[in-house]
């Protein structure tokens, strides 16, 4: 492909991702300064890429849900609890800055705001991590090569169907065939990802990934009601940014969270270490889970 040609592609791809902008047929054609047909022969270049485009009377647009398109948003990927550190650092500044303006469109013209993190990849994890973005866009099957369950304790291949990376990608959801199930795998537990010809056959088995405030995943909601001191409110808040908006406080030194979470794990956690500032109000299985907890220290 000739340079002009692939300049006037990535040109395009540009408008179709720019929100503010109606994108028509005719306006892109005036843009580029080409013939409406080179357009629709531009367009048709990408959907027999893989890319996805919306097109309706709002006009015409890149669609998130185009795997390349995907693969790339998925290295500069912010979870929801990184992006409400964002978007509350920018409400520090003038709301109607420019500078902070330009800042919120370019991030919502590539990336769901509530979706987009910064990709931590330990050296050594780079194939991995780049076999997995790949056949997530292509949605094939993979075996997870050696990987090491420290449940089991056993050492053995896992074919999957990947799904999403959890938290700064430091795991990686999927479908496991063997076990019919979706669950986390754990990326520096996996020696190696060998990409499989086979296309995904089990994607109405995938569940959409949910994690809590405590960075837990699960799909039932289990509620969690606390009473906190201050102490324990502003250590809740520094270590788990969006418990913030889930508090409540009541007094100078007293704080409710009432919140729900998909394991109890991460949340006793945070009460245990700070048992002397807090006190449980609901769930009854969770007082229950505490004390089980309490009941096997060796201390």
């Amino acid at each position: 492909m000739d340079q002009p040609k692939l300049e006037r592609l990535l040109r395009i791809m540009q408008l179709l991702t720019d929100k503010a902008r109606k994108n028509t047929i005719d306006t892109i054609s005036e843009s580029l300064d080409v013939s409406p047909r080179t357009v629709y022969r531009y367009l048709d270049t990408f959907e027999n890429a893989g890319l996805k485009l919306n097109k309706s009377e709002d006009g015409i647009s890149l669609s998130k849900d185009s795997k390349y398109f995907r693969m790339i948003s998925d290295l500069a990927y912010f979870n929801e609890e990184e992006a409400y550190i964002i978007k509350r650092s920018l409400e520090v500044f003038d709301s109607n800055s420019p500078a902070i303006l330009a800042i919120k469109r370019k991030l919502n013209n590539i990336y769901d705001f509530k979706d987009v993190a910064q990709l931590i990849v330990k050296p050594g994890r780079d194939r991995v991590i780049s076999n997995l973005l790949y056949s997530i866009a292509e949605e094939r099957r993979v075996i997870l090569k050696n990987y090491h369950s420290i449940h089991s304790g056993v050492i053995s291949d896992r074919i999957v169907e990947p799904i999403a990376f959890g938290v700064n990608m430091v795991n990686i959801f999927c479908y496991e065939l063997e076990s019919g199930k979706c669950k986390y795998f754990k990326i520096p537990r996996i020696e190696e990802v060998i990409v499989e010809e086979t296309e995904w056959h089990y994607k109405e088995f995938h569940e959409k990934v949910k994690v809590d405030l405590f960075r837990f995943s699960g799909n039932t909601e289990k509620p969690v009601k606390l009473k906190m001191s201050m102490v324990a409110a502003t250590l809740l808040i520094e270590e788990f940014p969006l418990s913030e908006q889930y508090i409540k406080q009541l007094s100078d030194n007293v704080f409710i969270l009432n919140c729900k979470v998909y394991d109890y794990q991460g949340v006793g956690r945070f009460v245990l270490g700070l048992c002397n500032e807090i006190e449980v109000i609901e769930s009854p299985e969770f007082l229950s889970f505490l004390d089980e907890k309490r009941s096997k220290s060796k201390y």
